[in-house]
């Protein structure tokens, strides 16, 4: 089974067992019932602002939905043998191609992780609880928050409240980023 066939399993499970319909934890999560049903059906990967949002609604933790083992302290993921985890929704290839840093930290309050940005027409915001760093590796970056735009190049950074409505995205073309997303317990 894949990624987005586990995650959707796990974020199943636990609705079910809060004895949530989907369209309850719509409600909760601000998110479309035909999205929940999605992701639960393994048919997308939600982005990690909706991870968040459900993994809130569903009393866990964010690694909760994307761990699949423990390892103990420290971390170490070589440069080499970074993983993707998966594409998020949008488009065939995903405009966002996740690689954890931090998986299998059980005990994690930070998502650390290396991302591949796709260029993307719709530049839809989000939002969700916490914080985000991110560091550009390569390419030009948007980083739309709130109505104001900024253009980050290699070795820029941003930090910023993520519950205000943000972007992050490519600008001509692909651009690659290290990001920690914080999200209080």
């Amino acid at each position: 089974m894949d990624n987005t066939g586990k995650l959707g399993l796990r974020v199943k499970k636990y609705r079910e067992g809060l004895d949530l319909t989907r369209e309850q934890l719509s409600a909760n999560t601000g998110l479309s019932t035909k999205f929940i049903e999605d992701v639960e059906d393994g048919k997308i990967y939600p982005p990690l602002g909706a991870i968040i949002k459900l993994s809130r609604a569903l009393g866990q933790r964010v690694g909760t939905f994307m761990d699949d083992q423990y390892i103990k302290d420290p971390v170490i993921v070589k440069h080499d043998a970074r993983t993707e985890e998966t594409s998020s929704h949008r488009g065939a290839e995903g405009h966002y191609r996740y690689f954890p840093l931090g998986k299998g930290k059980t005990d994690r309050h930070m998502e650390p992780l290396f991302i591949k940005i796709g260029v993307d027409e719709v530049k839809e915001l989000s939002s969700h609880e916490g914080e985000e760093f991110i560091i550009v590796v390569s390419g030009k970056v948007l980083v739309r928050y709130g109505k104001e735009d900024h253009i980050l190049s290699k070795g820029d950074t941003a930090y910023y409240n993520s519950v205000v409505p943000h972007f992050i995205g490519a600008v001509d073309g692909p651009a690659e980023i290290f990001a920690v997303l914080y999200a209080p317990d």
